[in-house]
């Protein structure tokens, strides 16, 4: 055997043999530190919560002075299920977001080799954490598919931050005397329920305090959003409160084509009566009823679903004059009929006593001699002219009010 064969031999024993067995070795090597990386946390955890922490007792002020414990909140709004008009509330998906300084927990000292940015803490229960809750809550609930939806890092400060992902449906008081061309204004309001504002504040945080997804509301669009404070003081005490608007406007291009155009239709078909012969009494009855009952229907319809509020809405506003409208056009087929008949006893009576029709004057009665069918004739242009100057009335008040 030559010795470059014997050479290749060797090399191929020390390739197959020798280097896996040295990334494995490597490997292995890799592994345990990690290991002992996730045991150096614990121990972390372990001195820092043992010992005299007490869950109980607040964080000192900052500069570990005896000043309440500052509290930065910031949130996201991940979805919006419903706005329920008739409930007036709203349900929304939100991921809560709350930061605060624990002198107690720092930790900085106990790691020497500055290697662990934070420890993640799971279960909230082992630590202070911000007693809040929301003033406007209606229900709620947490999320806990697979695992509870909660988690707290703690940093080598003292740093807290806890985020917590919640469900919950808010009253939303509403203001509906411009529906449906109104703006609603929704908020969150959230303040400490033990703790007074010497003992915890709340804030929102500087920069993005509310961060909001592309929003796709089938009734509404989100416009704006505002943060402010709202200290509450009630007999037992003041408390740090934190609130945030939604500006919503509502979509009126829904409620143009289901509710003001059908209305706009009603309204002039119930005018065909004007055009049909005074002596159609079944014809002309049975379109003013049938349109007088289709627009008190669709009146309902438009009501079924808002809140019997003491106010009149625009939407109100609309529908009453609607059926108004085709209920005078009614009325209007009840004079005519009522002329028709005094016609035809004028008519006999100038028959008996001149021995002729009676003589008209003026244009219109030469043309239309009957006084049934001066009437529809009349009423043929004031009607129409009527319901346009009630639009302009209409269009123009409730649209700059919006």
């Amino acid at each position: 055997m030559s010795k470059h064969l014997q050479c290749l031999i060797f090399c191929g024993v020390f390739a197959t043999i020798l280097v896996p067995t040295y990334c494995q070795q490597r490997a292995l090597g890799v592994g345990a530190a990690r290991v002992q990386e996730r045991q150096r946390e614990k121990k972390i955890l372990d001195d820092i919560l043992g010992g005299t922490y007490d869950s109980n007792i607040r964080p000192t002020g900052g500069n570990s002075t005896n000043g309440e414990t500052q509290v930065v909140v910031n949130l996201a709004l991940n979805a919006v299920s419903k706005i329920d008009d008739f409930n007036m509330e709203y349900s929304v998906q939100l991921t809560l977001r709350k930061e605060w300084n624990d002198d107690r927990l720092r930790f900085a000292h106990l790691d020497r080799t500055n290697s662990i940015k934070h420890l993640t803490l799971t279960d909230v229960s082992k630590i202070w954490i911000p007693d809040i809750f929301f003033i406007n809550e209606k229900s709620g609930r947490f999320h806990s598919i697979i695992k509870p939806n909660v988690y707290v890092r703690i940093f080598p400060d003292g740093l807290v931050s806890i985020s917590i992902r919640i469900s919950l449906t808010l009253a939303c008081p509403m203001d509906l005397k411009l529906f449906p061309m109104d703006t609603q204004s929704c908020a969150i309001v959230m303040a400490s329920y033990a703790w007074t504002t010497n003992d915890l504040i709340f804030r929102w945080r500087d920069q993005n305090p509310v961060q909001l997804p592309d929003l796709s509301l089938p009734r509404f669009t989100m416009q704006s959003n505002k943060t402010s404070t709202c200290d509450r003081e009630t007999v037992t005490g003041k408390y740090s409160c934190i609130r945030v608007d939604f500006v919503l406007i509502r979509n009126f291009s829904f409620y143009l084509t289901q509710m003001y155009i059908p209305c706009i239709m009603l309204v002039i078909v119930s005018w065909v009566s004007f055009w049909l012969d005074e002596n159609a009494v079944p014809a002309r009855t049975a379109l003013g009823i049938t349109t007088l009952l289709t627009m008190a229907t669709q009146q309902a319809n438009m009501n079924k679903n808002l809140p019997p509020v003491s106010y009149t809405k625009a939407l109100d506003v609309w529908s009453g004059t609607c059926l108004m409208f085709i209920f005078a056009a009614l009325l209007e087929f009840a004079l005519v009929n009522y002329a028709t008949r005094f016609d035809k006893r004028t008519k006999a009576k100038s028959h008996e006593e001149l021995g002729h029709d009676p003589v008209s004057s003026g244009w219109l009665s030469r043309r239309y001699p009957s006084t049934s069918k001066k009437i529809d004739v009349i009423a043929r242009i004031l009607f129409p002219l009527l319901f346009i100057s009630f639009n302009i009335v209409y269009w123009l008040a409730y649209m700059l009010s919006a």
